[in-house]
């Protein structure tokens, strides 16, 4: 009977200094203040730090685009058709501009070969790029559409 009763005295005295801990820097909601206006800044729009140039070129053709479900979200898979072999560091990269709302558009880019590269047959000169996005990504997303230089794919729900 005695343990309760300290225990109900303990978590009275606490709570009740709780009016006082509201300004106190000890509450966890007073940890970051009201935000303020930010004054305008001098500096460049990308920083200071070094620019990231990409000079990958559209890949000639988009010839397959799938979305495969996986836990969480799903996987963008597009395979494109280079003109000739070699071509290297295939990716999806995301557009912005315009893109109607429900739509996520992706270009997709490929770096030339170092040296001249035999054109040979269309699957050897395969490339596949892939991209995951999750649920929360997808929630509103109604088609996604790969572009290539000569053509672009597009899947829809």
């Amino acid at each position: 009977m005695r343990k309760p009763l300290i225990a109900a005295l303990a978590a009275a005295l606490v709570l009740g200094a709780c009016a006082s801990a509201r300004e106190s820097r000890l509450n966890p909601a007073n940890w970051f203040g009201r935000s303020q206006p930010q004054a305008p800044t001098l500096a460049p729009e990308g920083g200071y730090g070094p620019r990231v140039i990409d000079n990958r070129a559209l890949v000639e053709q988009v010839t397959v685009l799938a979305v495969e479900r996986m836990p969480g979200g799903a996987i963008v898979r597009a395979t494109g058709l280079p003109p000739t072999q070699g071509w290297w560091d295939a990716e999806l990269v995301a557009e912005t501009e315009r893109v109607a709302p429900g739509t996520l558009a992706f270009r997709f880019v490929v770096a030339a070969p170092r040296s001249p590269q035999p054109a040979s047959t269309p699957q050897s000169r395969e490339v596949t790029a892939g991209l995951y996005l999750s649920d929360i990504a997808l929630r509103d997303v109604r088609q996604i559409i790969v572009r290539g230089r000569i053509n672009e794919r597009v899947v829809r729900r």
